[in-house]
């Protein structure tokens, strides 16, 4: 199918709801709006309908790091790590397989199933120009006015934020949008930045092959936004697979002679010269700036309708935007910073088309703790894995966020690689497990898992914060064994034995 010729309706200008954005989170505020209420919907997409999971972050990430995960897990287990002794993976077969899973950057399938939903497709970059409204340019530079019988939800996400080194943005660095798309292994890489996307992609690029890699970061450890212990581990695995991790440090200077707009994922020109603010000297191939995001929201229009353009736009728990009269403008995804991951997204997009579909017919919301028009509970937990070498799993508060909020605080601790479940997966299984809990209510506000295969065990958690599911009640939730599951009966009893001030 043809991108361009993918608009449908040319001559139509009017759509109960209108979606500016049409990734994940957007396909779903469409889907839920329409389904079962009887309105109709567009989406309006400037580059690619899925949007940056499908094409630029989840996904080909994922087909990444999988790769480098069986084979590392192969290297630790009797009866195969000799038969893959010295074998490295086939970059080429492994690049090939993430093409295939980000369709080639062809989103004629993604169009298909929205045409299929019933919600029609307009190409073009789309902004606010008053209430209700969008003006769309498209690719020709025609202009075209759509109307919204009843609401507008952006969901214009983030892009990749370049800090204000010097030399750095003339240098033409990779974003993440490149090194998920990477056609080319440098042999020296240096990655600014410590979340998610930094260690991630450190991971896949040692297991795909680069000679040097670097990690700067300008806090004192890995993943800050997790518990400290989930970081230590991350580094750890990271400088024994010889990567150089510079802890506390930040870039103060980039210089790059030869600089090439080569295309996405293709080496940006020479050798990069970069200094550090201690004077430590780097050189390398290319680098990969991963120090976070900002939001898409300069240029879609918000400031004619008063609300300040350039940051994250705020709204309340049916994720209508604050400031806007009218109950019909919503903002979903990163856009409204809530929590930058797509499931999350995804989330309020199902809140967003329930509450719009609702409104449409005059009915009343149901805002009750887990009602189905609030995306309340949801944020309360925010569950996410960072698959890297060990996997890090959470959901919920750490211990420092739950005391900030003056929670009466207990925790409870246990190593992953003394069960059974997780020797059978590894013989030199590392990892940790961590609860936090609210002594008041004896319930569970925060989780976290360290270690390999442990992704699996985060909704389990999620299902007990969100369920606030009494500890009383847990020891009656049988883990199946031996599977890292297991880890849920440990942490039980380890926590009755220090309460009753024993050992476990």
């Amino acid at each position: 199918m043809d991108r361009m010729a993918a608009s449908v309706n040319p001559d139509r200008s009017e759509w109960d709801v209108i979606v500016l954005g049409g990734a994940a989170a957007g396909e779903n505020a469409a889907q839920y709006a329409t389904q079962f209420s009887g309105l109709d919907a567009v989406l309006v997409e400037n580059a690619l309908v899925g949007g940056e999971c499908s094409y630029w972050a989840c996904m080909p990430s994922k087909a990444l790091l999988r790769p480098v995960e069986v084979l590392d897990t192969a290297r630790h287990l009797p009866g195969l790590a000799s038969v893959v002794e010295g074998l490295r993976l086939d970059v080429d077969e492994v690049l090939a397989r993430r093409d295939k899973i980000v369709s080639n950057l062809d989103d004629a399938g993604q169009v298909r199933w929205a045409l299929g939903a019933g919600i029609d497709v307009v190409r073009g970059y789309g902004r606010l120009t008053g209430a209700r409204t969008i003006e769309v340019t498209g690719a020709d530079g025609t202009v075209r006015t759509l109307i919204a019988r009843h609401a507008v939800v952006l969901d214009t996400g983030s892009a990749a934020s370049i800090p204000p080194v010097p030399g750095l943005r003339e240098a033409l660095p990779w974003t993440s949008r490149d090194v998920t798309n990477l056609h080319e292994i440098p042999r020296r890489v240096v990655i600014l930045g410590g979340g998610v996307v930094a260690c991630e992609a450190a991971t896949w690029l040692y297991g795909l092959g680069v000679d040097e890699l670097t990690l700067v970061n300008r806090g004192p450890q890995l993943l800050a936004g997790n518990e400290p212990f989930a970081g230590e581990l991350v580094a750890d695995r990271l400088r024994k697979a010889g990567v150089t991790v510079h802890a506390e440090r930040t870039m103060s200077e980039v210089r790059r002679e030869d600089v090439r707009d080569s295309g996405v994922g293709r080496i940006h020109g020479g050798e990069v010269k970069v200094t550090l603010d201690d004077g430590t000297m780097l050189t390398a191939d290319e680098i990969v700036v991963a120090a976070g995001r900002k939001p898409n929201s300069d240029d879609i229009g918000l400031d004619k309708l008063g609300v300040s353009p350039g940051g994250y736009v705020d709204v309340d728990d049916q994720q209508a935007v604050r400031g806007v009269g009218g109950e019909w403008l919503y903002a979903i995804g990163d856009l409204c910073g809530r929590a930058l991951v797509t499931h999350m997204g995804k989330y309020q997009a199902r809140i967003v088309g329930e509450v719009i579909a609702a409104r449409a017919k005059g009915e009343q919301l149901e805002l009750g703790e887990y009602g189905r028009h609030t995306a309340a509970a949801g944020h309360r937990t925010v569950p996410q894995v960072t698959f890297t070498d060990p996997e890090v799993g959470s959901a919920g508060l750490t211990e420092q966020q739950a005391r900030e909020q003056d929670i009466d605080v207990e925790t409870v601790e246990y190593d992953l690689a003394a069960l059974a479940g997780t020797f059978l997966l590894r013989e030199d299984y590392s990892g940790r497990a961590k609860l936090v809990l609210d002594r008041a209510k004896d319930t569970i506000v925060g989780a976290t898992f360290v270690g390999t295969g442990i992704a699996d065990l985060v909704h389990s958690a999620t299902v007990a914060i969100v369920g606030k599911v009494p500890v009383s009640a847990l020891w009656h939730a049988v883990p199946s064994y031996p599977t890292p599951s297991e880890v849920w009966l440990r942490l039980l009893e380890t926590l009755n034995a220090d309460r009753r001030g024993g050992s476990a």
